[in-house]
């Protein structure tokens, strides 16, 4: 079965709510989706060799505000494009890949 959602809505300053065409319902904190951002250079952060443990990162006063989505744009029939409060809107975010992140609600 192809999954599709059917509705989208803000569940609170933090998360989004999913439902999709089988009538489950999907959980999204912001700030998951965007460490879930599937575009190259996200991935490429990823996948860079871990920090010193000893080293402190200095964060600036945009890095301690919490994470928000900005705006959500269909891409095609299979995405969504996802402007998050960092400025950051590279990753498509396919159906699939949706559908396999967030929490699932009763």
């Amino acid at each position: 079965m192809d999954f599709s959602p059917t509705e989208l809505k803000l569940i609170d300053d933090t998360a989004l709510l999913i439902e999709w065409n089988d009538g489950q319902r999907k959980r999204y904190p912001f700030s998951a989706l965007r460490k879930a951002c599937p575009c190259a250079a996200c991935r490429h952060e990823s996948g860079a060799e871990t920090a010193d443990p000893m080293q402190l990162t200095v964060l600036s006063p945009d890095d301690l505000k919490p994470m928000k989505v900005e705006k959500m744009s269909l891409a095609g029939n299979y995405a969504y494009r996802i402007t998050f409060s960092d400025g950051h809107n590279t990753g498509l975010f396919t159906f699939e890949l949706l559908r396999e992140l967030g929490e699932v609600m009763e």
